[in-house]
C-alpha cells in the first residue's frame, strides 16, 4: 500500500536514509528495526511528508485504487489520503478528554476540520466513530477522562486511537511501547495485533521479543541503508544483521538492541 524507490535523505554531509527500496502490502505488519541513528524516524518522516527527500520517490495505493506519487505531499495531504502515524513521544491534547482527542482527529479527516472546537454534541457521527475506536483500543470506560490523567500505557493506547480516526489504510507506529510498564505491554501488543488485522502497519520497535512475536516481516536499517528484509526468523539468522545490530540476542531476554527504548530518541 506504500512503497519507496531509491529514497534518500541527506542532511549536509550525513546521509540519514540511503537509496531505500521498500514496499508494505495490505494488512501486513512489518517491523522496522536498527540501532539508534539508523534512520528509522527519518524514514517515517519521509513517508508522511514531514521531510522532503533528497532523491527518490514515495508512492501510495489505496484499497482498490492505483499507485499515486505522494513524494511531494505535505503531512496533511498524506493523512487525508489514509497514511496516519503515531510518535515516539506521547502526542495528545492533555487537557482534552480521551473522547475529544479522538473526535477531533476523526473530524479533521472527515471534512469538517475548520469546526474542530465546537461542542462534541454538534457532530454525532464523529462522536460515534470516536466512541467505537475507544472501545476497540480498550479505553471505552475512559472516554470522559482528561488525557493528562491517563496512565502512560493508556496514553499510548489513546495515541493509537487517534491514529485510527478517519479509517486510514496505513499506520506508522513509532515505538508505541516506549516507556510502557511491563504489565501493560501485553495489552498494547494485543492491540497492535488487532489493528494489523485490517490495516497495513509499519512498526518501529526496540523490544526484540515483541518484534519477533508480532511481525509478518522485519526490515533492518543500518546507517541509512536497508540491509535486510524478510520473515523474522530469516532476519534473526542473517549474519549481516547480527553483526550490525542484534548481537547476542536470545528470545525471552528483555532486549532493547541498539539503544534504550525508553529514551524515545534517534539521531536520524
Amino acid at each position: 500500500m506504500i512503497r519507496t524507490t531509491g529514497l534518500t535523505k541527506r542532511f549536509g554531509g550525513l546521509t540519514a536514509v540511503d537509496d531505500v527500496d521498500f514496499e508494505l502490502g495490505e494488512n501486513q505488519l512489518c517491523s522496522l528495526i536498527g540501532p539508534n541513528g539508523a534512520g528509522k524516524t527519518t524514514f517515517f518522516n519521509l513517508l508522511t511528508g514531514t521531510l522532503a527527500p533528497s532523491e527518490g520517490s514515495v508512492e501510495y495505493r489505496p484499497r482498490d485504487g492505483d499507485w499515486v506519487d505522494v513524494t511531494d505531499d505535505d503531512p496533511h495531504e498524506t493523512a487525508l489520503r489514509g497514511i496516519h502515524r503515531s510518535y515516539q513521544i506521547t502526542n495528545v491534547f492533555p487537557t482534552a478528554t480521551a473522547l475529544e482527542n479522538v473526535r477531533v482527529a476523526a473530524q479533521a479527516h472527515g471534512g469538517d476540520a475548520w469546526k474542530l472546537w465546537r461542542n462534541v454534541g454538534a457532530f454525532p457521527e464523529y462522536e460515534r466513530e470516536a466512541r467505537e475506536i475507544l472501545e476497540r483500543v480498550g479505553l471505552g470506560a475512559e472516554a470522559e477522562t482528561p488525557a493528562e490523567t491517563l496512565s502512560h500505557g493508556q496514553k499510548r493506547h489513546l495515541e493509537v486511537a487517534v491514529a485510527l480516526a478517519g479509517d486510514p489504510n496505513v499506520l506508522l507506529l513509532d515505538e508505541p511501547t516506549a516507556g510502557v510498564s511491563s504489565d501493560a505491554i501485553d495489552r498494547l501488543v494485543e492491540l497492535i495485533r488487532d489493528v494489523a488485522e485490517d490495516h497495513a502497519v509499519l512498526l518501529v520497535e526496540h523490544n526484540m521479543d515483541i518484534v519477533m512475536d508480532v511481525s509478518d516481516r522485519v526490515a533492518v536499517l543500518h546507517q541509512g541503508e536497508l540491509i535486510a528484509d524478510g520473515n523474522p526468523q530469516a532476519v534473526r539468522e542473517d549474519r549481516t544483521v547480527q553483526e550490525a545490530y542484534l548481537g547476542g540476542y536470545d528470545p525471552g531476554e528483555e532486549t532493547n538492541a541498539g539503544g534504550d527504548a525508553g529514551t524515545g530518541g534517534e539521531a536520524a
